[in-house]
């Protein structure tokens, strides 16, 4: 994989955490915003993902058995037999 270097300006408190973190991880700072950023990016697109398949169920719905009726047919006995 390709990489590219970036500039990033980050508060001192926030820098000196991210390093601590980084070192009881046993990894660099580098490693640690690449793993944080990566989960960013795949939790957004499968949201994204997950909304375009919701919103396409809501458009077709789903045969719930009546037959294309509106009105429901069946008594609540027939709901409840067993």
């Amino acid at each position: 994989m390709e990489k590219t270097n970036i500039t990033l300006s980050l508060p001192k408190d926030l820098l000196r955490q991210t390093k601590l973190i980084a070192v009881k991880r046993n990894i660099s700072v580098s490693r640690l915003l690449t793993e944080a950023l990566r989960e960013l990016v795949q939790r957004e697109s499968g949201y994204a993902y997950a909304r375009k398949r919701q919103l396409s169920w809501m458009e077709t719905g789903f045969d719930m058995g009546s037959q294309g009726r509106s009105v429901w047919i069946w008594t609540r006995e027939e709901l409840h037999e067993r």
